[in-house]
């Protein structure tokens, strides 16, 4: 008789090597190319507003790990993804000292309290700007051009401004090309768009660094590529219609696609695994809702931007949605028995 033990478990029986800190690791590799450029567009602010969120986010989980009396969850790189993507969503001169207030946030707010790793309802970077925008809105919205001369020089006064004082801002600053439109109607370059050579957040700029890393996490199917199409086609779809309706009002749909953070919040932050619908037709939905949404707000809303409240509202839909939609099981009918 053979001497071995017959384990029996639940399905899956068939695993991958794939584990969460090696998916996590692979979603930092592919961030890291958005986050060089970013350096190499607005220097050392950009650099140091990027570490210092991503410090934070780090030490901030530790600590309270270690307050609650678990394991250090450091580990899975989940806390480093949620500090490099604050910090690409904040202007380059934005003051340290409220980076370090955001990414306590956001994981404090909005990671922790849910329970950790795989509890979280919302994207917890997104939590952290959330609030951000909300208790910071002039830093927040002041932005640096890009390719200054002196970006690798020198520092904008903003970004050591002392806690709970009131940042002095340099002289020279720019609209971001959703501002420009927005309220006087001036459309920025294509081009310059696409290769993030204009006024913005950090990591936000850069659609074609941002695509690059989105188009590995894809080949590595690390990512689920529906959800950014979707996203993506219905901001095309929708925005193209306006603009077909009257191109003097409307902006066109590749200055929609390109402009903002649409590109980094579509594939790396909607994308969260724990925080979007689980079937296939939900994340269509999900995506459809978050485009039409980023639009609705970009176009009547009071803001230029939308993408973050649009991802956030999705993220409280998504149980929801799976919900609505769920599958039938093999061989039973979803008609109720009179």
């Amino acid at each position: 008789m053979l001497n071995k033990t017959l384990n029996i478990s639940t399905s899956p029986h068939l695993k991958k090597g794939l584990s969460t800190p090696v998916i996590m690791q692979n979603v930092v590799w592919a961030l890291l190319p958005a986050a060089a450029f970013a350096v190499y567009t607005f220097g050392l602010n950009a650099f140091f507003v990027i570490a210092t969120a991503t410090l934070t986010c780090v030490g901030t989980e530790h600590v309270l790990c270690k307050l609650s009396k678990k394991e250090s969850t450091v580990g899975d790189w989940s806390a480093v993804i949620t500090g490099i993507l604050l910090g690409l969503t904040l202007p380059p001169s934005f003051p340290l000292w409220m980076a370090v207030f955001g990414g306590i946030i956001a994981i404090a707010v909005g990671k922790f309290a849910f329970g950790g790793l795989g509890f979280n309802v919302f994207n917890p970077a997104l939590v952290g700007r959330a609030v951000l925008q909300a208790a910071f809105p002039v830093a927040i919205t002041t932005w640096t051009p890009a390719l200054l001369e002196n970006r690798f020089s020198g520092v904008s006064s903003s970004t050591f401004a002392l806690p709970f004082m009131e940042p002095v801002f340099d002289a020279m600053s720019g609209a971001t090309p959703l501002s420009a439109f927005k309220f006087d109607h001036i459309s920025a370059d294509t081009f310059d768009l696409g290769m993030g050579l204009v006024s913005g957040s950090t990591g936000e700029t850069s659609a074609v660094f941002i695509m690059l890393g989105g188009l590995y996490l894809i080949a590595r199917k690390m990512m689920n590529w529906r959800i950014p199409a979707a996203i993506f086609s219905t901001v095309f779809l929708l925005s193209g219609l306006l603009y077909l309706i009257n191109p003097e009002i409307y902006p066109t749909p590749q200055f929609m696609l390109f402009s903002g953070g649409l590109m980094l919040g579509a594939v790396f932050m909607a994308t969260d695994m724990v925080a979007s619908p689980m079937t296939s037709l939900g994340v269509w939905i999900y995506g459809a809702f978050i485009g039409g949404l980023v639009v609705v707000i970009r176009v009547w809303g009071g803001l230029p931007e939308g993408v973050m409240y649009a991802i956030l509202l999705a993220n409280a839909l998504s149980p929801h949605i799976d919900n609505a939609i769920r599958p039938r099981v093999y061989g039973t009918s979803k008609r109720k028995k009179s």
